[in-house]
């Protein structure tokens, strides 16, 4: 049975969320959009773009309903993405009634593990709230929303259980600039994504200390090569009757490339401001955004040391952000680690 998404709703205004309202609503789609700011409602519906993030984007006014009521946003729509930061999605979906939540779909287009619970998306809902992962679709990239912005050519890749609903969903984002791939590859894609932000703090921690290309390489193999081990790892021990994901996709390699060496990245950006001195809260209130791989180097560290894989490499990073360790003399213990 072919799937449809139906009404669809997103929650969350940043620069990820306006890049997936103009993809949709540039295919047709209209969409109710949960806006925290009630200044940046009014402000989407008099002069129709976000004014804090991708401002040069427009919106046709008859395809958003921006709306600071979740409830509503819930009521009216099928189909639900997710697309908070990954440090607030738990307080933004506990802040209405349960049951709101029983029988819709969900996208997830966080990149990052819950930090109160160090759960994905995904398995919150289905401990927490009877999610059937029937229901659920994960949206990884590689995609930057400033190039979503300027219509530059971008990948997303979508994963899910239901390969129906997932086709449905990557046909409602494909379009000229937007190539859309789907897959059966739930944890291991959201993963995969969680550990690509940890490991470009440290890139970007790396550029600022004047580390070159040469060994950005070599760290960005490393990375790889540690995140493959913790999948395989991770499949084994947790998800063992799964189909077994090819790690060798652009939700895995190309997204962690990107991620890595871009200066749209903010992780990236984040690791570069702590390479120069800045402290981990000053980095923070500087950026005025989050840097989705400073929670999940925590949460990371406390699902590896419950599933006994080892990630030293982010273990590294994770010193560095959560306990205060010298960039220099992390990167000078990684230099001896790298091969």
């Amino acid at each position: 049975m072919q799937h449809t998404l139906g009404k669809i709703g997103i929650i969350g205004n940043g620069s990820w969320g306006t890049a997936l309202a103009k993809m949709l609503t540039d295919n047709g789609q209209q969409i109710y959009w949960w806006v925290r700011n009630k200044d940046s409602i009014k402000y989407l519906l008099t002069r129709h773009h976000n004014p804090h993030y991708l401002s040069s984007v427009t919106f046709l006014p008859e395809t958003i309903i921006p709306t600071h009521d979740l409830e509503a946003v819930l009521k009216a729509c099928d189909t639900i993405i997710v697309c908070v930061p990954s440090a607030y999605a738990q307080s933004v979906i506990e802040s209405v009634d349960k049951s709101l939540w029983q029988g819709k779909k969900i996208i997830s287009a966080i990149k990052g593990i819950l930090p109160d619970t160090n759960l994905l998306l995904n398995d919150y809902l289905e401990q927490y709230m009877q999610l059937d992962l029937e229901n659920y679709v994960a949206l990884t990239g590689p995609c930057h929303a400033e190039e979503v912005a300027d219509e530059r050519l971008s990948y997303l890749t979508f994963s899910g259980l239901n390969d129906s609903l997932t086709c449905s969903a990557s046909k409602a984002f494909n379009n000229t600039y937007i190539n859309t791939t789907f897959n059966h590859d739930l944890w291991g894609a959201q993963f995969a994504a969680v550990l690509k932000n940890i490991y470009a703090i440290g890139a970007g921690t790396a550029r600022a200390l004047d580390y070159g290309d040469n060994f950005l390489s070599v760290y960005i193999t490393n990375c790889y090569r540690e995140m493959y081990h913790y999948l395989d790892a991770h499949f084994i021990k947790v998800h063992p009757s799964n189909d077994h994901p090819d790690f060798h996709t652009s939700a895995y390699l190309g997204d962690l490339l990107v991620t890595c060496y871009s200066l749209h990245s903010r992780n990236r950006t984040f690791g570069a401001m702590l390479g120069k001195g800045y402290s981990v809260k000053a980095a923070m209130l500087e950026m005025n955004m989050v840097a989705e791989g400073y929670y999940a180097a925590r949460g990371m560290q406390a699902i590896s040391k419950k599933l006994e894989i080892e990630i030293p490499i982010a273990d590294m990073i994770y010193k560095m952000l959560w306990e205060n360790m010298n960039p220099s003399e992390i990167f000078l213990r990684l230099e001896k680690m790298l091969s």
